[in-house]
């Protein structure tokens, strides 16, 4: 059924939920060099990380959404030119799983089902200000539809002021990470790519996986 689900945040809920999706891909990425690559380039990840959090808004900034925004773009792509100049495009799915296991064990259960990981996609959203609406089938199957995704609003922003991307599309990694996010809490992802009137969005669905 059709709802309107409130994902209003504060600012420092929005600059929390920056920090945490940061931490989860950064942990993940982590994860990812140690289970899958034996620790390999540590060197090299050390000295990213460096870079990662370099600069990180001070305790008058600890509330401020849009510096740690701006944070964890810095952080996303310099850990997406790491993982594909070194290993790859395919292992953008690795390193999402990676990350998708933090995600289950640091993401909140609020006893939502389905729902649960579909609002936290819509929060994800919400961040950069997409045009979405979320819809629920009890508590086994909820979705949301996104006709307008401003992440690829904030990228081609980045990239025109001369910001290194190393992926053509948000998709490339954003897809892998939501359905292996779904997946780490139980549920089964179903995902459509779409390009509408309204621009680039998408539509995810999750599923009780029993």
């Amino acid at each position: 059924m059709k709802q309107k689900y409130s994902t209003d945040m504060s600012p420092a809920e929005r600059a929390a939920l920056w920090r945490q999706r940061l931490f989860e891909a950064e942990a993940g990425l982590t994860r990812y060099l140690t289970e899958s690559r034996g620790g390999q380039d540590i060197d090299d990840w050390i000295a990213v990380r460096g870079e990662i959090y370099a600069g990180l808004p001070g305790p008058s900034g600890a509330e401020a959404p849009e510096a740690w925004q701006q944070v964890f773009f810095r952080a996303q792509a310099l850990m997406e030119r790491f993982l594909v100049s070194r290993y790859g495009h395919e292992e953008l799915a690795a390193w999402a799983r990676a990350g998708a296991e933090v995600h289950r064990h640091v993401e909140p259960d609020h006893g939502r089902g389905a729902l649960d990981p579909v609002l936290r996609i819509a929060r994800q959203a919400e961040l950069y200000g997409s045009r979405y609406e979320v819809t629920e089938d009890g508590p086994d199957r909820a979705a949301l539809s996104i006709t307008h995704c401003a992440i690829w609003d904030y990228r081609e922003k980045a990239r025109a002021r001369g910001v290194g991307i190393t992926l053509d599309s948000p998709c490339e990694y954003c897809v892998h990470a939501i359905g292996a996010n779904v997946a780490a809490k139980g549920f089964r992802p179903r995902h459509e790519l779409t390009d509408g009137p309204e621009g680039h969005g998408c539509h995810w669905e999750a599923e009780c996986a029993v």
